[in-house]
């Protein structure tokens, strides 16, 4: 099969980051898989300053048949926002992309290759973090999957959440078939990830990074605040699943809810908040409260495919 004959769609949301908007595109169009469609949805209010920045970002590319252009007539969050795109896609295969993050060259042809060949409803990719410094901070690696069996591939998603959405790559017919993303922007990737696995999609990983995405310092009070409802509901979610995990197993996940926590407050600059969480953490499971720090900094230092 000729790879270069099969298009593949990226679908871009963009809100309130006209900034990095070009760098996201234009890491996109460098592809080496020439075969691509950039569907770039913007998600922000008509009429507003951020509708107008990112209005006149795409101004740049009008002559460029590969990027398409949609303006939604209401905010309607990431994960609406990215079903927007995937309705108006035409590639066989989808895949995503965060307006503030990029796409290493060979991104689209390593990951469609292995999905061709290996005849996959869906693959998803190791992800590389860095801070605004652009400093790497975190490394996502799944080599630990063992089995990719549905019930196995469900309680390790639950307990580590086999994400992000940059990493993710579907067959259209697949990802439609599910319904796409659900109405949940918090956590969208999360939920969408485990309806995938639930319906029997064969799925693979490719242990190598080809997205840089960045985590920005600040994530701001109202930000914030969203993200402590949505994982709160996810934490719901998982306690509903709790008869599949033993007790060790259900301790780690308390502890990655409260560290999780810890976090978006730390970002918010809650500074009370995040010690209470770092506390609740500690007292859940001390082993984990010191081993999954180490774990994080022996994948950054052994890392070979950055």
């Amino acid at each position: 099969m000729d790879i270069e004959s099969i298009k593949v769609s990226i679908i871009i949301p963009t809100y309130k980051r006209s900034d990095f908007l070009t760098r996201a595109i234009n890491s996109v169009l460098s592809q080496t898989h020439n075969n691509i469609e950039v569907v770039i949805v913007d998600d922000n209010n008509p009429g507003s300053e951020y509708a107008i920045r990112t209005k006149r970002v795409l101004k740049n590319y009008d002559n460029d048949k590969r990027v398409i252009y949609h303006k939604n007539q209401k905010n309607l969050g990431c994960a609406l926002a990215r079903n927007e795109g995937i309705k108006l896609s035409t590639g066989k295969y989808i895949t995503f992309l965060d307006d503030d993050d990029i796409y290493l060259p060979e991104k689209v042809e390593k990951q469609l290759s292995y999905m061709i060949r290996n005849q996959l409803d869906m693959s998803f990719t190791a992800l590389s973090l860095y801070n605004e410094d652009n400093r790497l901070i975190d490394y996502r690696s799944f080599t630990d999957i063992e089995d990719f069996s549905r019930d196995s591939l469900k309680k390790y998603h639950i307990m580590r959440h086999l994400t992000g959405t940059d990493t993710f790559m579907y067959k259209r017919n697949f990802i439609l078939s599910i319904g796409a993303f659900g109405h949940r922007d918090m956590g969208d990737e999360f939920y969408l990830m485990y309806r995938t696995i639930c319906n029997n999609a064969k799925i693979g990983y490719i242990d190598g990074s080809y997205v840089t995405a960045y985590v920005h310092k600040s994530e701001g009070v109202s930000k914030g605040s969203s993200k402590v409802v949505g994982e709160n509901e996810l934490y719901r979610f998982k306690k509903e699943h709790f008869q599949l995990f033993s007790l060790r197993e259900r301790m780690f996940i308390r502890f990655r809810h409260y560290a999780v926590l810890a976090v978006t407050y730390k970002r918010a600059r809650s500074f009370l908040f995040t010690a209470i969480y770092v506390l609740l953490a500690f007292l859940t499971s001390p082993f984990d409260f010191f081993i999954e720090p180490v774990k994080l900094v022996s994948k950054i230092i052994g890392s070979k495919k950055l």
